[in-house]
């Protein structure tokens, strides 16, 4: 994982996403999930390029199973993005950066 992106956990979620000021892009995988592997440099990318304006973070679904399931989440990678501590925009699956960034242009 990159130093840009943050590990997040049932326990430092509110703290790092619900209260946070500016946007947050949150990414749901787990180790044995190919396709979250498969976005996970784009995820980097994203946390590089948008740093100051939008968090990026990584929930492993079998580490954090509560904060999953608080947010429904059934497949992934499943990506949120939370303004203002809701959720703003959701994708689900290996989907391109154009158009995560697309969802990101629409929140930040």
């Amino acid at each position: 994982m990159s130093n840009k992106t943050i590990t997040l956990t049932d326990e430092n979620f509110e703290k790092e996403v619900i209260k946070s000021d500016i946007p947050v892009l949150v990414d749901f995988w787990a180790e044995w999930c190919m396709p979250c592997k498969m976005i996970n440099p784009t995820l980097i990318e994203i946390a590089e390029e948008m740093e100051g304006k939008l968090k990026v973070g990584k929930v492993n679904v079998d580490h954090s199973p509560q904060t999953a399931g608080q947010y429904g989440i059934r497949s992934i990678p499943t990506l949120l993005i939370f303004k203002g501590g809701s959720v703003a925009e959701q994708m689900i699956g290996a989907i391109p950066k154009s158009a995560i960034q697309a969802k990101i242009d629409n929140v930040v």
